[in-house]
């Protein structure tokens, strides 16, 4: 999403940017908005289902894995610290509290209480990166990251007393793929975007959408939200770290078909890239208020052109709200300085 808050990390000198990675976060973004634009026309649809658990198997993985490839230098110093604050939690708490506001009127629920333990909506990445974040020197000490961290996913499925506080469920559940993301070098992303895998990409996704086609009635799309345990989706509690470890898989297959697919060379959408975080923050409030206001109520919008309709109208919305001037009228919310708040770091004055 934003360069500094989901790539590159905070207080990093500055260094030409990745058009790779910014085309890659500008393209998940859409898709995320438009995963959230087909929720409402699941309903009538196989095909629109299939495309929405195959889009909802990779689309936040690669957000999270990328996420974690750029933290790999969090410290914990002073200037890094500053930016978790700045970056993630006065967001979380300017949009947890308007989003509150929001759907008072679009859910028609007056009195729903501003609770900043349990993360509405979307708001919830913002906790998980915070929490992922803080805990990277961590992982960078532990002999095998990734296997430990799939275990601690797979045993948060079997423990429905963790409850929806801070969307802990979610932030253990995607733990792997951040931790992923921080073991990952260069070299593994350049593997990925070789000819061959590029050749590849293609029939993996035809594959997984006829696969996705054929689980729609016979697996609920929950299993891939990762927000709860198995027995609160109503299943034995050993499916749980079943489903977690199967998902884990098949979700890195295609996000490295995903990336593989991305173009590495600067396109028009590439400087948009960098203000992902804007997209995706705004973008929900298009999503619930179209539900409000009616948008899904005409027969015709849940056929094919409808479908189609919806994409289009989604990648349009959330591509506009990835914009400079968007950037520029909402800095002071998405990414506030603050320096009022924070002490001068004397080691950087010395330095300096």
């Amino acid at each position: 999403m934003h360069d500094e808050h989901l790539a590159h990390p905070a207080t990093a000198a500055p260094r030409e940017r990745d058009p790779f990675f910014d085309n890659a976060k500008y393209l998940a973004i859409v898709l995320v908005a438009v995963g959230h634009a087909w929720e409402p026309l699941r309903a009538g649809s196989r095909s629109v289902s299939a495309l929405y658990l195959l889009v909802y198997a990779f689309h936040m993985p690669a957000f999270i894995v990328v996420s974690g490839y750029f933290s790999r230098n969090f410290d914990a110093s002073p200037g890094r610290l500053r930016r978790l604050v700045t970056g993630l939690v006065v967001p979380y708490v300017v949009f947890e509290t308007a989003y509150t506001f929001f759907t008072r009127w679009t859910d028609r629920v007056p009195d729903r209480p501003v609770s900043l333990l349990d993360p509405l909506y979307l708001t919830w990445f913002l906790v998980a990166l915070f929490v992922w974040r803080l805990t990277t020197p961590l992982w960078q000490r532990v002999r095998h990251p990734v296997p430990v961290a799939l275990a601690v996913a797979m045993l948060a499925t079997l423990t429905p007393s963790i409850g929806d506080d801070l969307d802990l469920q979610r932030v253990l559940q995607f733990l792997p793929y951040f931790v992923l993301g921080l073991t990952l070098k260069p070299e593994h992303f350049r593997l990925v975007r070789r000819r061959a895998v590029r050749l590849l990409a293609g029939p993996v996704f035809a594959g997984a959408l006829v696969a996705a086609y054929w689980v729609v009635p016979r697996m609920s799309a929950a299993w891939l939200y990762h927000r709860d345990s198995a027995q609160e989706l109503g299943a034995p509690a050993w499916s749980g770290p079943v489903m977690t470890s199967a998902a884990f898989g098949c979700s890195l297959v295609l996000v490295g078909c995903f990336l593989a697919l991305v173009p590495g060379r600067r396109t028009w959408f590439t400087a948009l890239g960098a203000g992902t975080l804007y997209g995706y923050l705004l973008h929900g409030f298009l999503v619930q208020g179209a539900r409000s206001w009616g948008w899904y109520g005409p027969a015709w919008v849940h056929g094919p052109l409808g479908a189609a309709a919806a994409t289009l109208l989604a990648a349009t919305a959330v591509t506009a709200l990835c914009t400079p001037p968007v950037r520029r009228a909402l800095r002071y919310v998405v990414e506030p300085e603050l320096r009022w708040a924070f002490r001068r770091d004397p080691t950087r004055a010395v330095r300096a």
